[in-house]
């Protein structure tokens, strides 16, 4: 079997440079939703990117897939227990870094006596780091979350 750093060593150039970003990512992306909340963490990260409009041009299969994997690979390995709001911010924040256009979603389901919320993120209407049937176990809000910041009760 081999070792963590072994893995790391064998993935490319550009996945390794995803892989540290995704795992400092999501580290800070989690003390800053526990510090600020998620309207002010979101509102960061969007500050934080390139003006304008993702172009399409590079937004290839691979390129959005391998960066889905990392990031899922970096919470699976980081410090902090897996949680799909960072995972997702993290994910859709690195997508548009590369300038590659993807939605931020959030759905909601009541399961019992239990409401339960759920994000994700979606590239081209898909899915990439959940399974394909999310919007059939969620009810996603009409709007993706990624444009203005959404109050929160």
């Amino acid at each position: 079997m081999l070792s963590r750093w072994q893995k790391f060593r064998r993935l490319s150039r550009s996945a390794q440079k995803l892989f540290l970003q995704a795992f400092c990512l999501l580290a800070l992306t989690g003390l800053a939703i526990r510090l600020f909340n998620f309207q002010r963490t979101q509102l960061a990260l969007q500050r934080s990117l390139p003006i304008g409009k993702p172009n399409s041009r590079d937004s290839s299969a691979t390129l959005v897939q391998q960066t889905a994997r990392m990031v899922r690979a970096a919470d699976n390995h980081g410090p902090l227990d897996g949680n799909c709001l960072r995972q997702s911010l993290v994910l859709w924040w690195l997508l548009r870094r590369q300038g590659i256009e993807s939605e931020l979603r959030i759905g909601v389901r009541k399961a019992g006596a239990r409401f339960e919320a759920h994000a994700w993120v979606e590239w081209r209407g898909r899915a990439l780091n959940e399974r394909d049937d999310v919007r059939q176990r969620f009810a996603a809000f009409e709007e993706p979350i990624l444009g203005a910041p959404i109050e929160l009760q």
